[in-house]
């Protein structure tokens, strides 16, 4: 299965054009940057806090905030999967070298193990992760 990982330079390049498009539709329709900065709301520290309180509320925090992350996980996975199915395939199909048109023509175990892949290409992710980073900071805007 070809997939961005896997694929040739020329391949790579094209594809990611491809997805580049639809994927900005999907993250203004998800608004899933909006998602990832929701900070938590983090107990604050007391001045004259004893070590007890400061480890207190430090516990306090981290559970604070993984359930934030929980929270924003949840919102992406419903902004993603139940308000916005077609976006989400139309990428999924892509990043398989998949016309969106055809997704239902493999299994999901298909996509899957393609994604799978993907995300274990440490070169892939480095990649899109600069992408990402480079687009929070307004470098990639015309």
């Amino acid at each position: 299965m070809k997939n961005l990982a896997n694929c040739t330079p020329t391949e790579f390049v094209a594809q990611t054009v491809k997805i580049k498009k639809v994927a900005k539709d999907w993250m203004d329709a998800t608004k899933i940057i909006d998602i990832l900065r929701t900070p938590p709301k983090y107990v604050k520290l007391p001045e004259n806090a004893t070590d007890e309180v400061k480890a207190e509320i430090f516990k306090r925090n981290l559970e604070i905030q993984q359930e934030q992350g929980m929270e924003n996980f949840s919102r992406i996975f419903d902004a993603s999967f139940e308000e916005n199915p077609q976006k989400t395939l139309d990428i999924l199909a892509l990043c398989c070298f998949e016309d969106p048109k055809n997704v239902d023509s493999h299994p999901m175990s298909w996509y899957m193990k393609s994604i799978q892949e993907l995300l274990e290409d440490e070169v892939v992710v480095s990649f899109f992760s600069s992408l990402a980073q480079l687009g929070q900071k307004n470098i990639s805007k015309r």
